[in-house]
C-alpha cells in the first residue's frame, strides 16, 4: 500500500466532502431505511447529520490514504455507542444505518467516478469492509457495557423505589409520579405485590438475585410496564404488573415457594399492601398454601380478621371473598354454599335443599369457578364460611 495520496481518490474526496448533498443523501437514506431513526423527531436529526458528516469525511480519508481508524475514531465510536444504549436505541438499528451509510457512500462515490480504476475499487471495498468490522466490534462491545451499568444503576434506583413504597414514604400518587417520571418508569397500576418465600422450616436471609430470578421468570416479554424486585429478611417483594398475579401460584409452585398476592390496593398504599402479604404469611396455617395457589387479598383480610387487626371493614372482607356470589342473581348459589358447609358433605346438603346431589355438586363447581375458591378444601371453606357468616 502507498502512503501517498492517489490523485484521482482525492479528487473525488474534495467533491464530495464540498458538497452538502451527500450528507443529506445519507441521513435520508438512514431515514427511510432505518425504522428506528424514522421515528427520531427533527430535535435529533442534527446530531445525525453531524455524525454523518464525520464518518463521510473520516472514511474518504482512509480510503484516499490507505489508512486504518485512528484511536481518536475508536474512541468516537465508542461515545456514539454509549449514547445511543443511553437513549435507548437498539445497537442492531445503529449498526445497520453505518451500513446503509457506507452503501450510499460506495453509490456516490460511483456516479462521480464510473470508470474508477480498480484498484482504487478495490480499495474502497477493503476500507468499507474493515471500517464496518471495526466499528461493530468497537461500538457492540460498548454499547453493551453501558447498558449493563445503565440496567445496574436503574435496577437499584427500582429497587430503592420500591423500599420507599415499602416503608410509606410517598404520601400521594403525586409524588410517587413525579418521581417515577424522573427516573422515565412507568408503575404498574393496577399492580400486584408478590410477597414469597421457600418452603421449609428454616428461611434464612433471602440473597437479591434470588428476587431478581423470581422477577425474571414472572417478567412478560415486550412488557413496556415496569417491574422491581427487593429483599425483605427471608423473603422476595415483587412489584408487578396486576396480571402476573394469575401465574404466580404455577411459578411458586415450580420452585416450592410460597407467597401471597395483594392486587386490590392503590399505588399510594404499597406499604398496607406490603403489611397484609406479610402477615398472611406470618399467620396461614400450613394446609392455607397449597401448590399452584398464592393466598390473594381475601385470604390476607380473613387472616388479619382472625388476628383481630382487620385492614378492612368485615363486609369488604365478605365481598372479597365471596366475589360475584354477594349478587342476587346467584343467591342459589350461596344457599347451596350455605347447606354445604353446614351439612358437612354434598349429598347431605343436596337433601337439604331438595336437590339431586349432583345439581349440588355442579353448584359447588360454580362456586369454585366464580370465587377461585373449591368449598371441598378445608382452608377455603374456611374463609367461605367466614365470609358469609360476616356478610351483612
Amino acid at each position: 500500500m502507498t502512503s501517498q495520496p492517489v490523485a484521482a481518490r482525492e479528487h473525488v474526496r474534495q467533491e464530495m466532502v464540498a458538497d452538502p448533498r451527500v450528507v443529506a443523501a445519507i441521513v435520508s437514506a438512514v431515514h427511510e431505511q432505518v425504522p428506528v431513526y424514522a421515528a427520531l423527531d427533527d430535535s435529533r436529526l442534527p446530531e445525525v447529520r453531524a455524525i454523518a458528516a464525520w464518518g463521510l469525511e473520516r472514511l474518504l480519508h482512509l480510503w484516499v490514504t490507505d489508512g486504518a481508524l485512528e484511536p481518536s475514531d475508536l474512541r468516537r465510536l465508542r461515545g456514539i455507542a454509549a449514547a445511543r444504549a443511553a437513549d435507548g436505541r437498539p445497537v442492531q438499528a445503529v449498526l445497520r444505518a453505518y451500513r446503509v451509510a457506507a452503501t450510499v457512500l460506495t453509490d456516490e462515490i460511483a456516479a462521480r467516478a464510473p470508470r474508477l480504476a480498480a484498484a482504487d475499487a478495490f480499495a474502497l471495498t477493503r476500507m468499507l469492509l474493515t471500517a464496518l468490522d471495526t466499528l461493530s466490534e468497537e461500538m457492540t462491545t460498548a454499547y453493551a457495557a453501558t447498558d449493563e451499568d445503565l440496567a445496574a444503576d436503574r435496577d437499584r434506583a427500582l429497587r430503592l423505589l420500591l423500599d420507599d413504597l415499602i416503608a410509606g414514604r410517598h404520601a400521594s400518587v403525586g409524588a410517587l409520579s413525579d418521581r417515577s417520571a424522573r427516573l422515565g418508569v412507568q408503575l404498574p397500576d393496577p399492580y400486584c405485590l408478590l410477597v414469597a418465600e421457600p418452603m421449609g422450616a428454616e428461611r434464612p436471609d433471602m440473597a437479591l438475585d434470588a428476587a431478581t430470578g423470581l422477577l425474571e421468570a414472572l417478567a412478560v416479554p415486550g412488557d413496556e410496564v415496569v417491574s422491581s424486585a427487593t429483599v425483605r429478611g427471608s423473603r422476595a417483594v415483587l412489584l408487578l404488573p396486576g396480571a402476573a398475579a394469575a401465574r404466580a401460584g404455577a411459578v411458586l409452585g415450580a420452585r416450592s415457594w410460597r407467597g401471597c398476592a395483594i392486587t386490590g390496593e392503590s399505588l399510594d398504599r404499597v406499604a398496607v399492601a406490603h403489611r397484609l402479604a406479610a402477615d398472611a404469611l406470618d399467620t396461614a396455617p400450613a394446609h392455607a398454601h397449597r401448590p399452584g395457589r398464592v393466598l390473594t387479598d381475601a385470604d390476607a383480610h380473613v387472616l388479619a380478621l382472625l388476628g383481630g387487626h382487620p385492614a378492612a371493614a368485615p363486609d369488604q372482607v365478605a365481598r372479597l371473598v365471596l366475589g360475584p356470589l354477594t349478587d342476587p342473581g346467584q343467591r342459589h348459589l350461596m344457599e347451596a354454599l350455605t347447606a354445604y358447609i353446614d351439612a358437612g358433605s354434598a349429598s347431605a346438603a343436596a337433601r337439604v335443599l331438595h336437590l339431586h346431589a349432583q345439581s349440588l355438586r355442579y353448584r359447588l363447581r360454580r362456586i369454585h369457578a366464580l370465587t377461585s375458591r373449591d368449598p371441598r378444601d378445608p382452608w377455603q371453606r374456611l374463609t367461605l364460611d367466614i365470609a358469609r357468616t360476616i356478610r351483612p
